[in-house]
């Protein structure tokens, strides 16, 4: 029965329609709403921004913990400069996202050349990246972005503030690459057997160092996005985010392919999402530790899943016979590693 459901690729699915279901019954007057709908898709692209950020490195086996400092600068930049009357605030963003990418670059320095763990060299620069930041500013910036600036990402279309629809954008440009071109096959090469994919012919370093620079880029992006969304910088922004994107690139890597992906990524924020509401609505008295409790367990949940449905596959071989009742001869061949199941091409 489990296996005709396959809850194994489409339990978040799943347990987004009992999150519908259960509390849509329960509350039917607060939940199933066009406000609240609005609500939970427009409160939720700013994580679902730097999930994507997260997931583009994830392919290559590599991780980034630096993207909600990499927010958090974007942002203090991009205030700065415009409170200041340094520029106006489209080069500012630019420059902010520029700036990113400088860091991204550096993290891959640590980890390509001098071959440091992506988890403790991308922990250990958002904390430089955070000393940054507290040094441009160590207090909040209000009124540090006009409304004409503003309106770039918050003017309405159906409804929605356009960027949800940059969100979608992001997401079709990644799912394109990932799945449909050369470049996201041999980034998912590198992220599967990287002595594999280097005795390929696949420049694994490049690819490593890439990712990490684009991650950069796209955690600065949604502090572009907070810009539009909030108006202000605070010392506390960015870092919170880091924990329910990595909850959800998790949680979305069991989903629909078994690895790492794009759709699988919204769909789990968006389920979990769903379900924080509907908690926040039914203990509308006391919500504070709702969200910290029910991420906490998504992601132990969502590590479980990806580490026991293969999203990292290790090939386990068995002894047959014991060495006492061997027959003499000649060594037999090892077993031939698995390979990740992607076609490589040549690069140009």
């Amino acid at each position: 029965m489990i296996k005709r459901l396959r809850f194994d690729k489409y339990s978040a699915l799943y347990l987004w329609a009992l999150f519908m279901i259960y509390f849509g019954a329960t509350k039917p007057g607060t939940f199933l709403t066009v406000t609240t709908f609005k609500l939970v898709t427009v409160e939720n692209v700013i994580t679902a921004v730097l999930a994507l950020a997260f997931l583009v490195p994830l392919t290559t086996a590599t991780f980034d913990l630096s993207i909600g400092a990499m927010m958090s600068m974007s942002l203090v930049i991009s205030a700065h400069l415009s409170k200041n009357n340094v520029m106006a605030p489209v080069p500012a963003m630019f420059v902010a996202l520029g700036a990113c990418a400088v860091a991204g670059f550096i993290s891959g320095f640590f980890v390509v050349k001098l071959r440091v763990n992506s988890f403790i060299a991308t922990l250990g620069m958002s904390q430089v990246i955070t000393a940054f930041a507290l040094h441009t500013s160590s207090q909040s910036i209000t009124s540090a972005f006009p409304q004409s600036f503003r309106d770039i990402g918050t003017k309405p279309i159906f409804g929605l503030p356009r960027f949800v629809y940059y969100l979608f954008i992001l997401a079709l440009v990644l799912w394109f690459i990932f799945e449909h071109t050369p470049l996201g096959r041999y980034m998912f090469a590198t992220g599967g057997n990287p002595e594999a994919a280097r005795l390929a012919g696949l420049h694994t370093d490049r690819l490593v160092w890439g990712s990490l620079v684009a991650s950069a880029v796209i955690a600065g992006f949604a502090g572009t996005v907070y810009s539009w969304k909030v108006g202000n910088y605070a010392t506390s922004v960015g870092p919170g985010y880091l924990f329910p994107a990595v909850a959800a690139v998790f949680f979305g890597a069991s989903q629909l392919k078994g690895r790492a992906n794009v759709w699988g990524t919204l769909i789990a924020l968006y389920a979990l999402a769903w379900g924080i509401k509907g908690l926040q609505l039914t203990f509308a008295s006391n919500t504070i530790w709702i969200e910290p409790l029910f991420q906490g367990v998504s992601l132990l949940a969502a590590v479980s899943l990806a580490s026991r449905q293969g999203v990292i596959k290790v090939p386990k071989r068995r002894k047959h016979v014991a060495e006492s009742t061997q027959a003499p001869g000649p060594t037999p061949a090892p077993n031939p590693v698995a390979q990740p199941d992607v076609t490589l091409e040549a690069p140009a």
